[in-house]
């Protein structure tokens, strides 16, 4: 089998040089702001080894990626009571649709598209102000990369309360049909800072161990998770994790993972490792084009698809 210490590099320089690198996510114009020709990866083993290549030291913001902590959180806070309140299923729209969500009368199709993740946010707002929720989900992050750097990028989270109008549609429709329990302003507010969260690809891999390792973070032994709900976390990231791009990234790649729009890609390989990988540029799906590249080489080099004998 190949190693990581050679193939990280090279996927690094292929990566650098290719000049079909997606578009950066405009519509938040601080995003729109970040040079497209970034590329970082970090790969955090479950023996303790980190390996990175390319900007995996450099931070963005992981958008998206941080539901897969609010999810988390909020399983802990209300367990399987969750499902009440979203849905399990891809949706197979684009991330920000409301067409889907008037057809199934408010309830989200799954906790990683908007909708859903505003409803999870919104069940982390439960006996919090806003500043308490968003410190919450902070110093949570910080906690799984054993990190207390990590910071939330103001001016990101500025840039979204003053164009997010999709979410704030969003957040009233869902409202108005009693599935969010507060202001929509004071759950958007959360959002907004929690999908603002600025990490680099060593912090973001390092904040995944626990997935990769049954629920437990390997470095410690503390228990974040059961294994179970580990599964649930995983199979969720591998069928809704990528948007209407889920079915074509676990077809391609092979392992569960969830981008953001920011850039940014976080892959579990069960038992092995976990990954994150950013290049700004976004593909049709809004997904990192040169990060969904490099994820599908690096797991047929290291033959890491959850679906390999």
């Amino acid at each position: 089998m190949a190693e990581l210490e050679d193939v990280l590099p090279a996927l690094a320089s292929e990566m650098a040089a290719r000049t079909d690198r997606g578009e950066v996510a405009n519509y938040i114009p601080q995003l729109g702001n970040v040079d497209p020709q970034r590329f970082g990866i970090a790969v955090a083993l479950n023996d303790g080894r980190v390996i990175t290549a390319g900007d995996a030291d450099e931070a963005f913001s992981i958008q998206s990626i941080s539901k897969i902590f609010t999810l988390t959180l909020a399983l802990g806070t209300v367990g399987d009571g969750l499902w009440r309140r979203v849905g399990r299923e891809p949706s197979g729209n684009p991330f920000n649709s409301i067409v889907q969500l008037e057809r199934e009368l408010g309830i989200p199709r799954n906790p990683f598209i908007n909708a859903g993740a505003i409803v999870v946010t919104d069940v982390l707002l439960a006996g919090h102000q806003p500043r308490e929720a968003i410190g919450e989900i902070l110093r949570f992050i910080q906690f799984l990369a054993d990190d207390e750097s990590i910071v939330i990028d103001r001016d990101v989270a500025a840039s979204e309360q003053t164009t997010g109008y999709r979410n704030v549609a969003l957040a009233n429709y869902m409202r108005a049909f009693g599935n969010l329990q507060h202001q929509p302003e004071l759950s958007l507010g959360v959002y907004f800072h929690h999908c603002a969260i600025a990490m680099n690809c060593r912090q973001l891999a390092l904040s995944g161990r626990f997935l990769a390792h049954e629920g437990r973070n390997p470095a410690t032994g503390h228990t974040v998770v059961s294994p179970e709900r580990a599964r649930r976390i995983l199979a969720l990231m591998l069928t809704c994790g990528h948007y209407d791009g889920s079915g074509d990234f676990a077809f391609r790649v092979g392992i569960p993972g969830k981008s953001g729009v920011g850039g940014g890609i976080i892959g579990i390989v069960p038992g092995v490792a976990s990954i994150a990988v950013w290049s700004p540029g976004l593909n049709e799906n809004g997904n990192s084009k040169l990060g969904s590249i490099a994820m599908e080489k690096l797991a047929k080099a290291m033959n890491w698809s959850i679906f390999a004998p």
